[in-house]
């Protein structure tokens, strides 16, 4: 599980994980089963993905549905309403979504495409706010939701941002390359020159990647802190482009940045006057 710092989501340090053997180290390892991005899990497959005994694994489930914090339907669980409304209580992301929801509806009406905020979360992207229109929901993005960091435009942006960029890249590598779409990016090589163009750009664009036919094209949120959220455009291929919507999602991205400052007390002005920290070069990694 994870827990929000500052304003983005980073991995706890060893001495803050819960003992495994501990009733509550187990429940964590039970909701993290979750994050590979599946939406239902059997029993079974909640037991080999957490490592907790099937025994133990039923017995806790059980406890958590009583909580509200996973739902059981027939013989699979899934996520609980619960943990969505938590989540919704966590101030810096409440702020983020609050000033990002008005000016990225705004973005839609203006580009009728897909437009997604999102934040890196180990070697995933996770989804704070989606605006989308019934024409092009776009089933495999949702709130709350993750997909693998490589495959998409927010993520592959952000991991060219991320300082321990090369570390979340080397993690991907080992548990081996996800695939989404016959062009997810499956050779560290490519993807470490996507990080690289991505960094030197400002921006990330993912053709098909994600979804056959359709494009992503990602710039980052500035937000206090030193950290970054990433806003996205998606929509078919013939749709999306630079020249097309760059300056409009960059002028969203400045106008989110400046709405978070404002609600959180942050000084720009002193940021500007703070030298700012160069994205990491990420180098290829051996799979």
């Amino acid at each position: 599980m994870r827990r929000i710092k500052g304003m983005l989501m980073e991995s706890y340090d060893d001495e803050d994980v819960l003992p495994p053997n501990s009733v509550l180290g187990k429940a964590q390892l039970l909701l993290a089963a979750f994050e590979s991005g599946a939406g239902r899990l059997r029993l079974s497959e909640l037991s080999r993905r957490s490592g907790v005994p099937k025994a133990s694994a039923y017995r806790l489930a059980q406890e958590l549905v009583q909580w509200g914090l996973l739902d059981r339907h027939g013989d699979t669980y899934e996520l609980g309403i619960r943990l969505f409304h938590l989540g919704q209580r966590v101030p810096a992301s409440a702020v983020l979504r609050s000033v990002a929801r008005p000016l990225m509806t705004d973005l839609f009406t203006r580009t009728r495409t897909a437009v997604h905020l999102a934040v890196l979360d180990g070697t995933h992207v996770l989804f704070l706010e989606k605006i989308a229109g019934e024409a092009n929901v776009l089933t495999h993005s949702y709130v709350g939701g993750r997909l693998p960091a490589s495959c998409t435009a927010t993520g592959q942006l952000l991991l060219a941002l991320a300082p321990d960029g090369p570390e979340r890249v080397a993690d991907i590598a080992r548990a081996g390359f996800p695939v989404l779409a016959a062009r997810s990016v499956t050779d560290p090589g490519v993807l470490a020159q996507r990080l690289a163009t991505a960094a030197r750009q400002g921006y990330a664009l993912e053709i098909g990647g994600v979804r056959a036919g359709y494009a992503s094209l990602a710039v980052p949120v500035a937000l206090p802190g030193s950290q970054y959220a990433a806003l996205s455009v998606t929509g078919p291929v013939a749709q999306v482009s630079v020249d097309r919507y760059l300056a409009a999602v960059q002028a969203t991205a400045e106008s989110i940045g400046r709405g978070v400052a404002q609600k959180t007390s942050y000084d720009p002005a002193r940021a500007a006057r703070t030298p700012k920290r160069r994205p990491t070069a990420v180098r290829a990694v051996a799979s």
